[in-house]
């Protein structure tokens, strides 16, 4: 579908701009950005959120990957000289190197198809981010929220959290876009903690003791992580064998993790990913 600016939305970069202006400053009240915040917006599209943000804050730094949308984006902020485009993919894109003397306030209307792996990639380099606020699709926030018991619940969410304050703001509906999705969005804002609430003694194996859980979520713990620990040892930490993965709190995570550390097991080998 095209619009005015004569771009027409790519599925290949899950495109789907944002057009309601109700919607817009709902969302950029709720980031609430000040004019001296080190802001980084990724995938602004056709600036419908960048604009807003400009009139507050003119140094504004945006990640975009489709290179036409660059002089589009150019063009309608030409009167921004501090204004900063990165052409790349926010992917592999290193933020830290944006950060000067202020943490990063990153936002962003992310496509959905790269969600999961971005927020991932993004939780490697919370060190340099003081908030994010991000449009997903809802069943991702969803995710990132969910606590043990609920469906939703995963090594998406454990990750985020162990990481970040989880706060679902609002939810937006397909009319929103252009085009308008399939699926019903979400707004989330994630703080990185100051201080961990449960430091793991090797992020890596507690990793990979998550992923390998989820692997097999339908299953008892004792079978889930059968490779890795023993029902003695889940029983020495007052763990119940007999749940399954989704009954864990992140503590008990962190616990099995360690326990593994302490025995000289971890950190533990890859296995295949799982984006639950």
């Amino acid at each position: 579908m095209s619009n005015k600016h004569g771009h027409q939305a790519r599925k290949r970069f899950g495109q789907n701009f944002l057009h309601d202006p109700g919607v817009i400053e709902r969302i950029v009240r709720s980031i609430n950005p000040k004019p001296d915040d080190a802001i980084v917006e990724i995938g602004p599209g056709l600036g419908a959120i960048t604009e807003e943000i400009l009139a507050i804050n003119p140094r504004l730094q945006v990640v975009e990957l489709d290179r036409d949308l660059i002089p589009v984006l150019r063009t309608k902020f030409f009167n921004y000289p501090e204004f900063q485009i990165h052409e790349a993919d926010a992917l592999s894109f290193d933020f830290r190197e944006l950060m000067t003397d202020r943490p990063l306030r990153i936002v962003g209307n992310l496509p959905y198809n790269i969600s999961t792996p971005l927020i991932f990639h993004l939780l490697e380099q919370s060190g340099v981010v003081q908030d994010m606020h991000f449009m997903l699709q809802k069943e991702v926030v969803q995710r990132l929220a969910a606590v043990p018991g609920d469906n939703n619940y995963g090594r998406l969410g454990i990750m985020a959290q162990y990481f970040c304050k989880v706060q679902p703001l609002f939810e937006v509906g397909p009319g929103a876009f252009r085009p308008a999705p399939k699926v019903d969005s979400a707004i989330v804002r994630l703080v990185p903690h100051k201080e961990l609430p449960h430091p793991a003694k090797d992020l890596k194996t507690l990793q990979a003791v998550v992923r390998t859980a989820f692997n097999a979520r339908r299953k008892t713990l004792r079978k889930a992580l059968g490779a890795m620990v023993t029902v003695e040892q889940l029983q020495s930490l007052g763990i119940n064998d007999g749940l399954r993965p989704e009954n864990l709190s992140l503590a008990d995570y962190v616990k099995i993790a360690d326990l593994l550390v302490d025995s000289g097991a971890g950190p533990a080998g890859n296995k295949e990913v799982s984006n639950d």
